[in-house]
C-alpha cells in the first residue's frame, strides 16, 4: 500500500504522463507555487516521484512534467549518473518520504555522454573531473556501440545508460529499494527527453 496521502506507483506514472502530454501541448502550467504551498511545504514535504536527471540546463523536470513546488524529489548529475549521495538522496526518498515512483530520465544530445563516447571511439582526454565524472558512462557507450554499429552511437548509448540505471536500481540496490518494489509500493522506470519535441519517451 502507498505512504498515506500518496499515489500508487501507477498513478504517479500517470501524472507525470499528463504532465508531460501539456507541457508538450504549450498549456498553461496549473502547478502551485503560491505563498500558501511554501508556507505547508515548510512544514514537510511528501512529492510524489523521485527524478534521477541530469544537470543539463535544458532539461528542467517541473516543467517538462508540470510539476509545483514539493512534488518531485529531484536528483540530477551530468549524464544522471549515481554516485553515493546520489543513492543515497534516493533512498531517503523512498525510505524517509514514501515516494512510490523514482524514474530515471535521459535527453537526447547529451553531453555527459557524448564525452563518454569520443572516450570510446577517439581516445579522447578531458580535464579536472570531467573524465572520471563520465568513466560510469563508458559500458553502456560500449554496449550501444555492438548493439548498434551502424546508429547515431550518442544516442543509443543515451537510452542505455539510462537502461542501466534502472536496472541498478530495480535489482542491485539496498533492501530499503527491493523490498517495496517487491510488494508493488515503487516502481522504477526509464525514460528520454526530446529537446525539440518536449516529448517524455518511456522505456
Amino acid at each position: 500500500m502507498p505512504t498515506s496521502g500518496q499515489p500508487t506507483p501507477d498513478e504517479a506514472l500517470q501524472r507525470l504522463k499528463d504532465g508531460n502530454a501539456a507541457f508538450m501541448a504549450d498549456k498553461p502550467v496549473e502547478a502551485d507555487v503560491s505563498r500558501d504551498r511554501r508556507l505547508e511545504l515548510a512544514q514537510g514535504q511528501q512529492p510524489f516521484a523521485t527524478l534521477v536527471g541530469c544537470s543539463d540546463s535544458r532539461v528542467g523536470p517541473e516543467q517538462l512534467f508540470g510539476a509545483g513546488l514539493g512534488e518531485l524529489f529531484i536528483v540530477r548529475t551530468a549524464g544522471n549518473n549515481v554516485d553515493t549521495a546520489g543513492m543515497g538522496s534516493i533512498e531517503y526518498s523512498v525510505m524517509a518520504l514514501g515516494v512510490p515512483l523514482i524514474v530515471v530520465l535521459g535527453h537526447e544530445k547529451c553531453g555527459a555522454v557524448a564525452a563518454a563516447t569520443d572516450i570510446v571511439t577517439k581516445d579522447a582526454r578531458f580535464p579536472g573531473s570531467i573524465g572520471r565524472m563520465v568513466e560510469p558512462i563508458l559500458p553502456a557507450v560500449m554496449a550501444a556501440q555492438r548493439a548498434h554499429p551502424d546508429g547515431d552511437l550518442v544516442e543509443h548509448a543515451v537510452e542505455e545508460n539510462v537502461r542501466r540505471m534502472v536496472e541498478r536500481l530495480q535489482e542491485y540496490s539496498e533492501p530499503m529499494l527491493l523490498e517495496p518494489q517487491q510488494r508493488g509500493a515503487l516502481k522504477v522506470v526509464g525514460a528520454v527527453y526530446s529537446l525539440s519535441t518536449g516529448e517524455v519517451r518511456w522505456l
